[in-house]
Formats: structure tokens, C-alpha cells, sequence
């Protein structure tokens, strides 16, 4: 149980970063400073955005479902935080040890579409229910090509336990991993590990199986250029646009924590979860120097580094992408999804379970 506290902690610390951070990568990517003027380097800014949600009056609009309105952040809040639960952070700790956690994550994260559905209608504003029915459309139809990706990890794993499937990714792993999946070929790799034990060479497919992946929770997160269910040109906020003060942050806290989770999960599924990515190369034993022993303190260490360092990069991946590229219409973002994401998903579904059976 002690990984849940952590995962929380974890999670709400991002998000006191990762605000900071996206306001400096912002910065940096339209050639401006971003926040300076509030402590050095504006380091203190998020603290006083925080102080003056906190004293913000809690408003709720007369016309609104008053029961509605606020049991909505707090549904988006608790769903998003449950998927933490099966989550494995090192060798040693993880939340529910359940041998179908992969299926636990997407069955609770699915919850938030109701929240936010309930966000719009409880609102009583026309803005908010045509960014709820966007949001709803939307992450519905995603979870469609990300539920194929995700499948196409456990067809190759075998299981739906995350913290077995972060174990088949790396040195430890008691299965024989070939050298990209090719069993002809007879080049075992498991004494190598690292990156060659990963998932994403392991079926070198998933590769473009983790690419749709990204794209697709970039979709369930709700960022750009997929942010269409709070487009400030024609919806003023979407969804939230009547929430304010501490709601309106557990709103944002929620959309934040969304972007670890499925950064951690796609870590997880495709590139390597807790494992090094540097292999053993003759007597230059990275993996084993890099790694450390399950049940051992720097086994424990050097598992959350990775796992949270290659969770980070995804994270800077979502950031440079809303900072890049213009948001879509409604018709290319259903366009993108069913007649693209989708065909592509099921052919690599295909494509995974015939390498399963005939090359591992």
C-alpha cells in the first residue's frame, strides 16, 4: 500500500513542475522568456496562482445542477487518480499487484467521460455542454485505436500484469528474448537487456503500435492539437468554462495527472517500463551496473529513475507537440481516428498476434 501515497504525492508534485515546465518549454519554442517576474527565473509563480485559486470565491451558477456541477471534478479527479493504483514504479513496489491490471486502467480511466459529461450538463451553459459532447465523442472513439495498441503489447506479452510485463523487458526477464523477435535468426538477448529487450524490439511493429499510442492519448488527455472540447476561439473554456477557484484546479490537477499516467503506462507497455535502456555489451556490463537486483535498494533507485525519466520525455513530447502543430477541426479529428488510427490499429493487431505465434 505504500506505493499509492507515493503515487500520489508523485502525481500532484508533477503537476507543480509540469505547469512550470510547459509555461518555460512554451517559452522557449515561440522564442519568449516565460514566467520571470515572480521570484528568480519565476520559480514562484505557481505558488501564487495557486494562493489566488485557493481564495477565489467558489461559484456556482444559479441556473446550474447544483449536485451535478460539483461532484463532477471530483468524479474526473478520482478516476483519473485510480488508474495509479496498478501502476508498477520499481522491481519491488507497486499498488494492487492484479494479474489484469492492464484492463483495471482502461476500464477506470473511461470514468472521466462521465465526469466531464456531467461538468457540461450540470453547467446550464450552452458552451460547456458542446465542449462536453466534443469531449465525450472524442475520447470515446480514441479509446478505440488505443485499446488496439494496448492490446497489441499484451498479445506480445502474454498478460495483462504490468509489473510481468515491465519483468519481459529486461534482463530479469524469464522468458528467452530474441534479437528483434526473430526466433530463426537465434540470437538470444536477454543477458543483453536494455533496449533490446524492450517491447518496441522485441516486435519491432510496436514501434509504430507506441506512435499511435501517443497519438491517441493525446486525444484522451485532451491536448492539442485534439484540445477542441476546451477551444477558447469558439467555446470560451469548454467544459469548465464555469468553474472557478479550487474546482477549476482540481480540474487542471486532473488533466495533468492524465498526461503522467499515460506517459508512465506507455513506458510500461512499450519502451522498457523500470528497465535500463543500456545494454550488456560484452564485459561492458551497463544493464547489470544499471539496473541493481530486485529487492535491493539500488535496484529500487535506479527503477524509478528510468521508469520516470522515459515518462518525462513523453511528457516534453506532448508539450513540443501542442506547442507545434495547430489544432484540428472536429471532421479531420474523426477523419484521424476511424478511416486511420483504427485500420492501422487492427492491422497491428494482426500483425502481433501472427509474431507471437511464429517468431517468439
Amino acid at each position: 500500500m505504500l506505493a499509492l501515497p507515493i503515487f500520489l504525492v508523485l502525481a500532484v508534485s508533477f503537476v507543480v513542475v509540469g505547469v512550470y515546465l510547459e509555461r518555460k518549454v512554451s517559452a522557449f519554442i515561440q522564442d519568449r522568456l516565460g514566467p520571470m517576474e515572480v521570484g528568480k527565473y519565476g520559480l514562484l509563480q505557481l505558488i501564487a496562482d495557486l494562493l489566488k485559486l485557493m481564495q477565489k470565491e467558489d461559484i456556482v451558477p444559479k441556473a446550474a445542477d447544483r449536485r451535478l456541477f460539483l461532484l463532477a471534478p471530483m468524479v474526473i479527479f478520482a478516476s483519473v487518480f485510480a488508474g495509479y493504483a496498478v501502476l508498477p514504479l520499481t522491481p519491488d513496489l507497486q499498488g494492487a499487484t492484479t494479474d489484469v491490471g492492464v484492463f483495471y486502467l482502461m476500464a477506470i480511466v473511461s470514468v472521466d467521460v462521465i465526469g466531464i459529461m456531467m461538468a457540461g450538463w450540470g453547467s446550464n451553459n450552452k458552451y460547456s455542454l458542446l465542449g462536453a459532447m466534443r469531449s465525450v465523442a472524442q475520447i470515446i472513439s480514441y479509446e478505440i485505436p488505443l485499446g488496439l495498441t494496448i492490446l497489441c503489447a499484451v498479445m506480445i506479452g502474454q498478460t495483462l500484469n504490468l509489473q510481468d510485463m515491465s519483468f519481459q523487458q529486461g534482463i530479469y526477464a524469464e522468458e528467452t528474448n530474441y534479437l528483434f523477435g526473430l526466433k530463426f535468426l537465434n540470437i538470444d538477448v536477454t543477458n543483453w537487456g536494455g533496449i533490446f529487450s524492450w517491447n518496441i524490439l522485441r516486435n519491432p511493429f510496436l514501434l509504430i503500435a507506441y506512435i499511435v499510442f501517443f497519438i491517441t492519448t493525446l486525444a484522451e488527455s485532451n491536448r492539442a492539437p485534439f484540445d477542441l472540447p476546451e477551444g477558447e476561439s469558439e467555446l470560451v473554456g469548454g467544459y469548465n468554462t464555469e468553474y472557478s477557484g479550487m474546482r477549476f484546479a482540481l480540474l487542471m490537477l486532473s488533466e495533468y495527472a492524465m498526461m503522467l499516467l499515460v506517459s508512465f503506462l506507455g513506458a510500461i507497455l512499450f519502451l522498457g517500463s523500470w528497465n535500463t535502456p543500456l545494454p550488456n555489451l560484452g564485459p561492458l556490463r551497463l544493464a547489470d551496473w544499471t539496473s541493481g537486483l530486485p529487492g535491493t535498494a539500488w535496484g529500487n533507485i535506479t527503477g524509478f529513475f528510468w521508469l520516470f525519466s522515459k515518462a518525462m520525455l513523453a511528457i516534453l513530447l506532448q508539450m513540443w507537440v501542442r506547442w507545434t502543430f495547430p489544432r484540428v477541426r472536429v471532421d479531420q479529428m474523426m477523419f484521424l481516428c476511424w478511416k486511420v488510427l483504427t485500420p492501422i490499429g487492427l492491422v497491428l493487431l494482426l500483425i502481433s498476434g501472427v509474431w507471437r505465434l511464429l517468431m517468439i
